[in-house]
């Protein structure tokens, strides 16, 4: 069993940047790839990007050279950088974590945290 938190979240103005974090527990010896995955208001979850154990990372087109996803295997955390965020970007971000090498579809993750907003607005 892997426990995620996420922290990070807010509101900001268009073209701003935030940063999320998702702190992992519990079975983290394992071998797993940690993504982000978002949700907005009347939406389906949507896949945004992905970081897995040998480092390899995907990300959906409308983030690509915007978002970067890192993690640091020692604290246990993976990162999300925003920029040029845009209010389309507003949504509930989730981190989540599974054992499929590049899982791009939500269905593809074991894992979950409780999500966090972000909310793009002037």
């Amino acid at each position: 069993q892997v426990q995620l938190a996420e922290s990070g979240g807010g509101l900001v103005h268009p073209g701003g940047s935030l940063r999320l974090s998702c702190a992992a527990s519990g079975s983290t010896k394992d071998s797993y790839a940690m993504g982000w995955v978002r949700q907005a208001p009347g939406k389906e979850r949507e896949f945004v990007a992905i970081v897995n154990w040998i480092d390899g990372t995907s990300y959906t087109d409308s983030v690509k050279g915007r978002f970067t996803i890192s993690r640091d295997n020692a604290k246990n955390t993976v990162y999300l950088q925003m920029t040029i965020l845009k209010p389309e970007d507003t949504a509930v971000y989730y981190c989540a974590a599974g054992y499929e090498l590049y899982a791009v579809i939500p269905e593809k993750y074991d894992y979950w945290g409780q999500g966090t907003q972000v909310t793009v607005s002037s």
